[in-house]
Order: C-alpha cells, then sequence, then structure tokens
C-alpha cells in the first residue's frame, strides 16, 4: 500500500544548519502568534487562529542539522465534523545534503486524503513549507501569519478557502 501521509520537500543552497534553524524558528514561517518554545526537545507550543484553527505540538524528537519531529497532543479545527482529525500525527521535517544543496522533507505523518481538513491542510502546509519556510531559510524572511489578524496572511488564506 502506498504512503499517503502528506509531503513536500525543498532544496535550498544553504547549510544544514541553516535549515535547522529555521524549521525551530517556527514564529518566523508558521505563525508569529505560536506560544511556547518551539527549540527545545520535549517541549510544547500552541498555535491557534481565531475560531478557525488551535493546536498544541510536542517536540518529540529533536536531531541537530538531520531531524525535527513534532506531536500533534491536541487539535481543532472549525469546519471539520471530526474533531480528532491531526490528534496523535506527527509532523517531521528530515534535513540532508543533496548534491551540495540541503533537502529538507517535510511530513505531516497521519494526514492523508480521507481526511475532512486534507486539501485545506495540503494547500496550507504546501505554502508554509514551499514559500514561508524556503524564504525564510534563503532569505531570513519567511511570510508567517502575524499577530495583526487584520493583516495576517492566514485570514486571507482562509477567505480564499472559505473557512470563515
Amino acid at each position: 500500500m502506498n504512503n499517503q501521509d502528506f509531503t513536500t520537500t525543498i532544496l535550498v543552497d544553504q547549510t544544514p544548519q541553516q535549515a535547522f534553524n529555521a524549521i525551530n524558528n517556527v514564529r518566523g514561517w508558521w505563525s508569529e502568534s505560536i506560544e511556547g518554545s518551539t527549540d527545545t526537545l520535549n517541549s510544547e507550543f500552541d498555535y491557534h487562529y481565531e475560531d478557525v484553527h488551535r493546536c498544541t505540538m510536542k517536540i518529540i524528537e529533536m536531531i541537530p542539522v538531520q531531524k525535527v519531529a513534532w506531536l500533534v497532543t491536541d487539535n481543532y479545527f472549525n469546519f471539520t465534523s471530526d474533531k480528532s482529525e491531526w490528534i496523535n500525527t506527527k509532523i517531521i521535517f528530515e534535513i540532508a545534503e543533496k548534491d551540495g544543496k540541503t533537502e529538507v522533507r517535510f511530513t505531516h505523518e497521519g494526514l492523508v486524503p480521507e481526511y475532512e481538513c486534507y486539501q485545506i491542510c495540503n494547500q496550507a502546509w504546501t505554502h508554509y513549507i514551499q514559500d514561508s519556510l524556503r524564504n525564510l531559510i534563503a532569505t531570513s524572511n519567511g511570510q508567517p501569519e502575524l499577530n495583526d489578524e487584520e493583516n495576517s496572511y492566514n485570514a486571507r488564506l482562509a477567505d480564499k478557502f472559505d473557512l470563515k
């Protein structure tokens, strides 16, 4: 059976250390509203966007310049009927040198096409990894959601995908 977990990969010119540092700077590529430590093994952090999405992540694996993994310990979407989606799934970043470049492979293990949120989550993760994280690694400027909700990228994303 084919693995259907959501996966996307980026290739950058920067070093594995730069990629590792950027991944752990979650406020720099996902959301400025993250609460808690995002760069320490066994720590937990919270993400929220209005009453649309909130979750708690626990950092369960951290191998410098190689791998970071989070366990989703709690999650809420206001747009799914199954409120357990994402709970106990894993978000994994694998870093490797490839042909003189750095490859970052992002996998949301357990985020599968059968999930009600799959299409929206696929599009959101694709943006955050392919655009925001890539830019944070390459230029030190990601495109995270901003604290100011009127100007936040996620507000535009929510409007685009009818999440409100």
